[in-house]
């Protein structure tokens, strides 16, 4: 008869006690998991988390306290766990699991790795630890009401990467600057606009009109004739919006004018663009002061984030924030900048303003600013039960692997509603690595279309290597019997090499590059394709079987009116909006228990497929398919693709 410890059988238990165990990250699933872990009876953990305590967190990460914000949060959950057991072993890293003193030697200091991430380059970047290290890896992520939990196993389950995942909208740059149709680019032109005023000045962020926009086939005589600009403020050059935004004192009334009355009369010289669309209505701050004097705006209703004020509440909200805004730019003297930072009130509240402004300019209706920080700060509101919930289904997974029975470990997923057989969570079998995988495969190869005479070294090394393939400190020689090396990850050694183009080296089509990152022990062949014949803007492609494109959306629905915004614009605001898209997604359970790569390819049952999100806020991996699938260009451009 086995002997129990608690609700453990001694060799389990004698198991827990001993082994290492590594959590990454200390956020809202990683305080539960913390807990979990020391009460289950788990005495060797070390901590590892880059980020301090905001006041923000409080409301669900329970091991912080007010007098906690500012601090380690790796460091004082480390002392707040040590309170439920103080005879644990606890070792806390206020530092990134991306540093390159955390190698594969360090990893393979544990038996087990758990993640509680926030973001997409952590986690690949994990993953590639523990496969080099060959360390069982437990993942998990939440995105509102919903969770899910996988065990990651080198050479037995799909890794992290080896599925696709949707990637972060991005929108040309003349649909933020001149016609924007969904509340999402408005939120990103607002953005734009405040590094542009208070930050780092990007060009690649530009908020003026673009003149330059393919659509706008416009007279220049004509448009000087009818841009009328306002008395004093509007006759001004096309100079730099943070230059002549300084000229003016950071003036919120010059700035208000500018932004969302001359800028838009000269849109609206631009005939071409608005034939097919609704022209856009220009803000005068006189006239909406004015209005104001004359009919008192009805404030919004409910919590003071969730409500949606009116064009003068905005109005003065953009005042309000500019002002704090030029003060705090002034204490930082001379050739300062400012950071956006969505916990950042100020910040949240510029944003919050201008983006709105701007929605009623193009006659979009207007969101809440819980809304916008939403969708500005790719989020996915988290949920204090949800993650309590994913924490305690992770311990499970690492009590069997610590068990020896690897073969009952599965990918659980937390739904919001009971699916057709009533169930809440539900299980799926792990899947077999994808033979196609640029990551876990024992040979990744990829091939990657560019034009070896546009592309830059550096752009190799910083969007294809680094972006792309999530590498951190990658080497890369040419396969030209020489052993050219093209980039080193040696400060200084290659740095002459970074404004060449790949053709300077007698890369072409069919050369072969191989790229190698020490510290994940990594290697990837790269097959270069050449080509002239790449969409605009478009750098390069991952061509192949490389899982590098999400699912194909279904056909955009028929009928739409040409008007600006789209059905949502119809719609009251709702703060929970950037939550309910997929909320109510199901995933279907079947008798049989099915892999995940069966559900998701099950003709009858497809369409009922829950998408993992992989959210700013403690993400999932996505491989369900969404229930009644959006077109891009429809409702989910109301959200921004969760990373």
């Amino acid at each position: 008869m086995a002997q129990l410890v608690g609700p453990l059988r001694k060799e389990l238990a004698d198991s827990l006690s001993s082994c290492r165990v590594l959590v990454v990250g200390a956020g809202g699933i990683g305080c539960e998991l913390l807990k979990n872990l020391v009460l289950t009876g788990f005495k060797n953990i070390e901590v590892i988390d880059l980020d301090t305590i905001d006041v923000s967190n409080l409301n669900r990460q329970f091991l912080f306290q007010k007098k906690h914000v500012g601090k380690s949060k790796a460091q004082v959950a480390k002392e707040s766990v040590l309170r439920f057991c103080p005879s644990a072993n606890i070792t806390a890293y206020h530092d990134s699991i991306m540093n390159p003193d955390y190698n594969v030697e360090f990893f393979r200091n544990f038996q087990l790795v758990m993640n509680a991430l926030d973001n997409r380059a952590a986690r690949n970047h994990v993953n590639r630890m523990c496969l080099a290290a060959d360390i069982p890896l437990i993942e998990s992520g939440t995105a509102g009401y919903l969770g899910q939990v996988t065990v990651i196993k080198k050479g037995q389950t799909e890794c992290y990467e080896c599925q696709p995942k949707p990637t972060q909208k991005t929108f040309p740059g003349c649909t933020i600057r001149n016609t924007p149709s969904e509340p999402i680019h408005c939120i990103v032109w607002a953005k734009y606009l405040f590094n542009q005023l208070f930050g780092e000045e990007d060009a690649d962020q530009e908020v003026s009109p673009d003149t330059a926009d393919p659509e706008a086939a416009w007279n220049l005589a004509d448009a000087a004739a009818r841009a009328t600009a306002s008395d004093q403020d509007g006759d001004i050059k096309r100079v730099s919006t943070k230059e002549w935004a300084r000229s003016t004192g950071y003036d919120p009334v010059k700035l208000f004018n500018k932004l969302f009355k001359d800028d838009i009369m000269y849109l609206l010289t631009m005939d071409k663009l608005w034939k097919k669309r609704k022209a856009p209505l220009p803000l005068d701050w006189v006239e909406i002061q004015q209005h104001a004097c004359s009919q008192e705006e009805a404030c919004g209703t409910g919590l003071k984030d969730q409500q949606v004020l009116g064009v003068l509440g905005y109005a003065q909200l953009f005042q309000r924030s500019v002002e704090t805004l030029r003060s705090q730019l002034r204490e930082k003297g001379e050739g300062a900048e400012l950071v956006w930072d969505k916990d950042d009130p100020p910040a949240m509240d510029f944003v919050t303003a201008a983006s709105n402004l701007r929605m009623n300019v193009f006659s979009m209706n207007m969101k809440s600013r819980f809304d916008v920080k939403s969708m500005a700060g790719n989020i996915i509101p988290a949920i204090a039960t949800t993650n309590a919930v994913i924490a305690g289904l992770i311990v499970l997974e690492g009590l069997k692997i610590l068990n020896s029975d690897f073969e009952q470990c599965r990918t659980i997923f937390l739904n919001k509603q009971p699916n057709p057989r009533k169930k809440l969570l539900v299980p799926c079998a792990l899947d077999p690595p994808n033979p196609n995988c640029y990551v876990c495969t024992s040979k990744p190869e990829v091939t990657v279309k560019l034009n070896v005479h546009k592309t830059i070294v550096q752009a190799l090394q910083d969007k294809i290597l680094k972006e792309k393939f999530g590498m951190v400190a990658p080497d890369v020689q040419i396969e030209d019997g020489k052993g050219t090396i093209l980039i080193s990850s040696e400060e200084g050694e290659t740095e002459a090499n970074n404004n060449k183009f790949l053709s300077d080296f007698g890369i072409r089509n069919g050369s072969r590059l191989q790229a190698d990152d020490f510290l994940q022990d990594y290697t990837l062949l790269v097959n270069v394709l050449h080509s002239e014949e790449l969409e605009k803007d478009v750098e390069f492609e991952v061509v192949g079987d490389a899982p590098d494109k999400a699912p194909t959306p279904s056909a955009p629905e028929e009928g739409k009116n040409i008007a600006n915004g789209n059905k949502d614009s119809a719609q009251p605001s709702t703060s929970s909006k950037a939550a309910a898209e997929d909320d109510d997604i199901l995933i279907v359970d079947s008798d049989e228990e099915p892999s995940s790569s069966t559900m998701e390819t099950s003709p009858e049952s497809s369409n009922r497929k829950r998408k993992h999100h992989d959210a700013e806020t403690d993400d999932a991996t996505s491989k369900r398919k969404r229930l009644d699938q959006q077109p891009a260009d429809d409702d989910d451009e109301d959200i921004i693709a969760l990373d």
